[in-house]
């Protein structure tokens, strides 16, 4: 079985969870965070949505190296968001449909800078740095909608609101 065949049902479900949280975002809080040293609201929802498109530049690209003063895109209300994610999950998900399995093998690299901070098959990063990483924010923003008295939707199961 070729590995599209068994990572984007995976995809599938786990954009379909995500963007279920994204649209509950409430942006007349866009500034809220739970700490001094957080990402505000607005912005974790933001790098969400952006990471959505990480899987088109593994696929597509064999490094990324941040720390060149580009700026991640914000979005300031939910159809923006939406309309970002969206995109984003559709170029990723054309490009790992298209993945040939010989290439799910070769080193991906990430830096900043210079420096290197990991270089690992693109199968592994396709997995830690999409789809764990989507994972993980999305764990932190549910919490942050939890704090704002945001109902959640089900995620892995019912929540305390469904």
């Amino acid at each position: 079985m070729a590995f599209a065949d068994t990572f984007i049902p995976e995809f599938d479900h786990e954009m379909k969870t995500t963007r279920n949280l994204l649209e509950r975002v409430p942006f007349e809080n866009a500034a809220w965070k739970p700490h001094d040293k957080s990402t505000c609201l607005g912005d974790l929802a933001s790098h969400i949505a952006n990471l959505a498109g990480f899987g088109d530049m593994i696929v597509n690209t064999d490094e990324r190296r941040f720390g060149g003063g580009e700026r991640p895109k914000v979005f300031h209300n939910t159809a923006d968001l939406l309309a970002a994610f969206d995109d984003n999950t559709g170029r990723s998900r054309s490009a790992i449909q298209g993945l040939k399995d010989e290439r799910l093998g070769a080193p991906w690299t990430l830096r900043a800078g210079d420096q290197v901070i990991f270089t690992l098959p693109r199968a592994a990063v396709l997995r830690s740095l999409l789809m764990n990483h989507i994972i993980h924010h999305r764990g932190q923003l549910s919490v942050y909608l939890r704090l704002n008295n945001v109902p959640l939707p089900s995620i892995y199961g019912p929540t305390a609101d469904t």
